[in-house]
C-alpha cells in the first residue's frame, strides 16, 4: 500500500500524468512512454478521466494495469459531473477492491453537446467526502495558480481552493508558466491556515498552437515573454520543443529553489521532453 500523502510527507515527489489512449496506435505509443518513464522511478503517476465519464472504463483499466504490471504507483482521476452518487461510489469501490489507494477528486464539466444530467455532486469537496466513506484513500484535489476560469475573483477562487484542500490530503495544480503565480497560491493557502502540500503542474511546450489551445481550455495564460521565446522557432517543430524544454526547466528550477514539494509533469503520453527536463535538473538520464 503506497499512499501519495505519505510520499509527500517523506520528501519531494516527482510524478507524471497520462490519458487513456483512444486508438491502437495511441496504445502502442503510451506503452512505450510508460516503459521509458518507469525507468525514471517516479513517485507516482496519474491517469485522467474524460468529461462525464467518457473514459470511465479506459481510465479504470489503465490505472489497474499500471498498478499490476509496473513498479509505478497510480492515482486515478475522478470527476463528479454527470454521475449519480451511487455511480461514483461504485467506481470508488472498484478502485478500492483493485488495490488502488490514490484518487484525484475533481468537479469536472459535462461533455459539451451531450444531453447528460448534471450529477448528484457538484464540488470536488463532496467527492472527497464520499471517497472517505468508501475507503482510506489518499485524496488529492486540483488547484489553479492563476485562479479557476469560472471564478469571478481570485480571492473567491482562493477561498474555495482552501475549503476543498482542508478536506483533502494534497493538491496538484493546473499547468502555468510563472513561478510567482504558484507561490502566490501557496501563500494564499497559508494565510487561510491551509498547509497541505501543493504540487505544481508542468506542461512542457511542444507547439505554440497546441499549448495556446490547451491554455484557452484550462484558463491558464501563456505569458508574452514565453511566446516571445518560442515564436522565432515557429517553423521548426523540433526547435520549438527544445525551447519548450528550456522554458520548463527554468520554471522547475525556480519552483524547487522556492520550496515546492515536487513536480507533476503533463506528459501528453510522450516521454522525450519530460526525460530531458529530468536530465537538466539532475534527476535522471535523458537517454
Amino acid at each position: 500500500m503506497v499512499k501519495i500523502v505519505d510520499l509527500l510527507a517523506a520528501g519531494r515527489c516527482y510524478s507524471f500524468e497520462f490519458f487513456p489512449p483512444k486508438t491502437p496506435e495511441a496504445e502502442v505509443l503510451l506503452a512505450q512512454t510508460l516503459r521509458e518513464l518507469e525507468s525514471l522511478h517516479p513517485s507516482f503517476v496519474s491517469v485522467t478521466y474524460g468529461a462525464g465519464g467518457s473514459t470511465r472504463e479506459r481510465t479504470h483499466d489503465l490505472v489497474v494495469e499500471i498498478l499490476d504490471s509496473t513498479s509505478m504507483t497510480p492515482m486515478a482521476h475522478l470527476t463528479c459531473a454527470a454521475h449519480s452518487r451511487v455511480e461514483l461510489a461504485g467506481i470508488l469501490e472498484r478502485y478500492r477492491d483493485a488495490g488502488v489507494d490514490n484518487v484525484l477528486c475533481l468537479g469536472g464539466d459535462p461533455p459539451i453537446g451531450l444531453d447528460l444530467p448534471a450529477g448528484d455532486l457538484t464540488h470536488a469537496s463532496e467527492l472527497v467526502a464520499l471517497a472517505r466513506e468508501v475507503s482510506d484513500f489518499s485524496l488529492g484535489v486540483a488547484a489553479h495558480p492563476e485562479g479557476h476560469p469560472s471564478s469571478a475573483t481570485i480571492t473567491g477562487d482562493r477561498d474555495r481552493t482552501a475549503e476543498k484542500l482542508r478536506d483533502a490530503d494534497f493538491a496538484v495544480t493546473q499547468f502555468f508558466f510563472r513561478a510567482a503565480d504558484y507561490f502566490s497560491l501557496v501563500e494564499a493557502m497559508a494565510a487561510r491556515d491551509v498547509t497541505r502540500p501543493i504540487v505544481p503542474g508542468i506542461m512542457p511546450i511542444g507547439s505554440l498552437t497546441g499549448i495556446s489551445r490547451m491554455a484557452a481550455m484550462s484558463g491558464a495564460a501563456v505569458p508574452r515573454e514565453v511566446i516571445d521565446q518560442i515564436e522565432p522557432y515557429a517553423d521548426d517543430p523540433d526547435a520549438v520543443r527544445k525551447c519548450g524544454v528550456e522554458i520548463a526547466t527554468a520554471l522547475c528550477r525556480e519552483l524547487l529553489e522556492g520550496g515546492a514539494p515536487g513536480l507533476h509533469f503533463y506528459t501528453l503520453n510522450r516521454s522525450t521532453s519530460t526525460r530531458e527536463i529530468y536530465a537538466n535538473l539532475g534527476l535522471g538520464a535523458a537517454s
